[in-house]
């Protein structure tokens, strides 16, 4: 493939809610500075890379991989797009090192979700966005989650439980 020659505007996907958010920061990012918008979703094989697994176990997660990210780019965008040049790609390899990957060049702009990071969840799961930050050579954005976020959790945790949802909770 070859190399673009305008500006990139890269972002990691994964097709959670703050995934979809940073996709929305980055399309609109792309759209002000006319540049191309990558989208990137990162895999790796469960379990890690064995070599007793077979080519064909690994184009099936691949297959999987692009279709998780085709549907997140549906749900963010539909079928109008973004607005401007997309290029969705599927690496392999922790989210982390496959974005600084991709956003190898200095004038383009990195997007990230910076979910919600409590103490537990900073100590079980690695934060994408600190090791994007760290390590990039160009420019790193990273976008809050929306604000509806913290409260959909919240629902979504009572749900969970089976606990009564009172509507008083919502209107905070």
């Amino acid at each position: 493939m070859a190399e673009p020659l305008g500006q990139r505007v890269v972002v990691g996907v994964s097709g959670s809610l703050g995934s979809v958010t940073a996709l929305h920061r980055a399309a609109a990012e792309a759209r002000v500075r006319s540049a191309e918008l990558w989208a990137v979703l990162a895999w790796e094989p469960p379990g890690g890379d064995l070599p007793s697994r077979g080519a064909s176990l690994v184009t099936t997660w691949h297959r999987m991989a692009s279709e998780q990210l085709m549907d997140a780019l549906d749900t963010a965008f539909g079928s109008e797009g973004p607005g401007v040049p997309l290029h969705a790609l599927v690496a392999r390899g922790t989210p982390g090192r496959a974005l600084v990957a991709t956003a190898d060049r200095s004038d383009d702009l990195l997007v990230i979700g910076a979910g919600a990071r409590g103490r537990l969840r900073r100590g079980m799961w690695p934060s994408v966005s600190r090791y994007c930050v760290a390590r990039a050579c160009c420019t790193v954005l990273a976008v809050p989650p929306s604000p509806l976020h913290h409260s959909l959790t919240a629902i979504h945790r009572r749900n969970v439980w089976k606990l009564p949802l009172t509507t008083r909770s919502l209107a905070g």
